[in-house]
């Protein structure tokens, strides 16, 4: 195998499409979290549940080249705003991201 034959980047029809993510992650929420109360001691599990199906229907993309990170928080609803960051190691011709919000009465949870 030459330098010429080595494939650093998925091909077109192979990359990350992030609105068909923004969908899944949309779908999980709702599916997740509709209809639930905010209870501190059920954050730990249902961020876990909730990240783990976002990656497992990602991964049912078949984007093979890719890496998947989920970040969930859940938040009580008391009036207070909330504000998240990240910092990640970025190539913009491969990486991509996706996010979506769900709130209820009583919940907001951010994954990106």
């Amino acid at each position: 195998m030459s330098a010429k034959d080595f494939i650093t980047e998925p091909a077109f029809n192979a990359k990350f499409r992030q609105g068909k993510a923004q969908e899944i992650i949309s779908e999980v929420l709702k599916t997740k979290l509709t209809n639930v109360t905010y209870h501190p001691d059920n954050t730990s599990t249902w961020t876990r549940e909730i990240a783990d199906d976002i990656k497992g229907k990602l991964k049912e993309m078949g984007l093979e080249r890719y890496k998947f990170v989920v970040q969930v928080v859940i938040g009580e609803q008391r009036g207070e705003g909330v504000k998240m960051g990240c910092r990640c190691f970025w190539d913009p011709n491969t990486d991509s991201y996706a996010t979506a919000e769900f709130s209820n009465v009583n919940a907001f949870p951010p994954p990106q």
